[in-house]
């Protein structure tokens, strides 16, 4: 499922701006930045379920905050771009 993950951390202290540096390496690792801090992830519930783990590990809860959009099968459809940094499409292919 595409899973759009936003987030609104802190960064007034140095603790801060350590969290955002981990959460934007979390969400990195599972999807394609397409914001400063918006992220498309395409993941099954168990690693879904593994990144809302982590990122509420990494964050302060009295100061940050995480949002989840599940965007669901017909998510090209519900999704789109205007201006700079087009994305590639993740269930698309790719060629390394």
């Amino acid at each position: 499922m595409m899973v759009l993950v936003t987030y609104d951390v802190s960064t007034e202290d140095a603790d801060g701006r350590r969290r955002l540096r981990q959460v934007a390496k979390a969400c990195v690792n599972v999807g394609q930045r397409v914001q400063n801090s918006v992220f498309e992830c395409n993941l099954d519930p168990l690693q879904l379920m593994q990144l809302k783990h982590q990122l509420e590990q990494i964050i302060d809860k009295n100061k940050d905050s995480v949002r989840y959009y599940n965007l669901g099968k017909n998510w090209g459809n519900r999704v789109e771009h205007v201006g700079a940094k087009e994305t590639y499409n993740p269930e698309g292919i790719i060629i390394i």
